[in-house]
């Protein structure tokens, strides 16, 4: 009995469309706006109520958006905000809105879904060190376009093709 040629093997090989670095950065934009606008209305809500109540507190205070910094707790509360933002979306769908809105998916080496541990990973890089992650991964970058929490967490981002996305045509069966 002869081997099987390669073409009669059973071996499956699958293909997984990696994502642009533009249609990743539009959904970076989409979710940063989000978020933003998101801990703006809450910041607000927060302090009209004290602005309200201790009109006289706030008289010295400058409009100047520098005067109003918390410094690095700003910067510390908004990173988290941001980190547990994607880590949530992206460990249970495996898209944050952004991506969703451009079809974008992140997933592990081999297109399956990540655990939140693996999400939080990614999404540290996203949140904190988005700059330095970012032209790391270009200036040392792969085959996969990963940034440098990309290969730290073994995720990719990828493009959902057209016809892995639900049609309105649903054929429901029953065993």
């Amino acid at each position: 009995m002869s081997p099987p040629s390669p073409s009669s093997s059973t071996e499956h090989t699958s293909e997984i469309l990696l994502a642009r670095w533009i249609d990743r950065f539009i959904a970076w934009l989409i979710d940063f706006i989000i978020v933003s606008v998101g801990l703006g209305i809450i910041f607000a809500t927060i302090s009209l109520p004290l602005w309200i109540a201790f009109p006289q507190s706030f008289e010295n205070i400058s409009i100047n958006p520098a005067h109003r910094s918390l410094g690095p707790f700003n910067y510390i509360i908004t990173s988290l905000v941001f980190m547990v933002y994607w880590t949530y979306f992206e460990s249970t769908t495996g898209q944050s809105i952004g991506k969703r809105l451009l079809h974008l998916k992140i997933t592990n080496l081999t297109g399956k879904r990540i655990n939140a541990k693996t999400a939080a990973i990614e999404s540290f890089g996203k949140a904190f060190l988005l700059p330095l992650d970012v032209i790391l991964g270009w200036i040392f970058a792969n085959n996969r376009r990963q940034r440098i929490f990309n290969r730290a967490s073994d995720t990719i981002v990828i493009k959902i093709k057209e016809d892995d996305l639900l049609s309105d045509n649903i054929m429901y069966l029953k065993d």
